[in-house]
């Protein structure tokens, strides 16, 4: 079988802004046919806390413990809840709804384009699965909401290592997740609010027992370059493709820049929630 060619995007270390500006620039211009499935390979440059579409940010995010820390702060276009992205690699896969190998179920979509997550892990030597059993996620009971995180976890000896989060519009899906390096937990926990500070410690020790980095699981330094080349290779291999470097054009970074600053940088859709639907155009 012929091995399709994607495009494969390297973006480098960017704000939190340009970040989901580019992710839906991308989906934005599959949809109209100028680019093929695209895979792009990302970083933050300053530690970035990224929520939800439809989370109400007043409610839990606490913007004293975001000042504190200099992070920046995002609404993304997919669902699901807040994460922090700091010492971490972030991919994004965009390709149509409609492509032969991608199944109409979010959940089998998810496992399919996942298996490029799992790939990375194993070249790491981590031994990574999903949280629910492959055989149990494929039977077509009901259809699942894909913000229940469950079906998005990857975990290692049942603690989750790595989070993912789905969306379809204008007829293209983008799966993007994060993938920590390491994790601040201080951090973390400074951006939420609490009830008390007892609380606050409850949940971090509580977050302890449930979550893992990479070099907390392989008790060894890892950097940047190194997931983008295990990830890169892991997502070959397991979406079964080939991929070729793809650089945006002059043209197409004022675009990026100028969805970043109308958008991603504004108060009117990073503080308010939205009525629609992630998962329709």
């Amino acid at each position: 079988m012929v091995r399709e060619t994607w495009k494969y995007l390297d973006s480098g270390i960017l704000d939190a802004a340009t970040n989901m500006a580019i992710d839906e620039s991308l989906l934005n211009w599959h949809s109209e046919g100028f680019i093929p499935p695209v895979l792009r390979l990302y970083g933050w440059e300053k530690p970035s806390l990224s929520i939800g579409q439809f989370q109400k940010a007043e409610k839990s995010i606490d913007f004293d413990g975001i000042a504190k820390h200099g992070c920046e702060f995002v609404r993304r276009l997919t669902g699901g809840s807040a994460v922090l992205h700091d010492d971490e690699l972030t991919y994004s896969i965009i390709v149509s709804e409609d492509h032969p190998n991608i199944p109409q179920s979010v959940q089998k979509a998810y496992y399919i384009l996942s298996k490029g997550v799992l790939e990375g892990y194993h070249n790491l030597g981590i031994n990574a699965d999903y949280a629910i059993p492959e055989r149990e996620a494929m039977l077509d009971k009901t259809a699942v909401c894909f913000e229940k995180t469950a079906v998005y976890e990857m975990i290692v000896d049942g603690k989750k290592i790595s989070g993912n989060a789905q969306t379809r519009k204008k007829g293209v899906l983008l799966q993007h997740g994060s993938i920590p390096i390491t994790m601040d937990e201080d951090m973390l926990f400074d951006l939420f609010k609490f009830k008390t500070e007892r609380a606050r410690e409850r949940q971090r020790n509580n977050f302890s027992n449930k979550a893992v980095s990479i070099e907390q699981i392989t008790q060894k330094p890892h950097t940047y370059d190194m997931l983008k080349a295990a990830f890169l290779d892991g997502f070959k291999k397991g979406l079964n493709i080939e991929v070729e470097p793809f650089t945006l054009s002059a043209e197409q970074w004022a675009e990026v820049h100028e969805l970043a600053d109308t958008k991603y940088r504004s108060d009117e859709w990073n503080l308010r929630r939205f009525k629609e639907r992630v998962h329709h155009g």
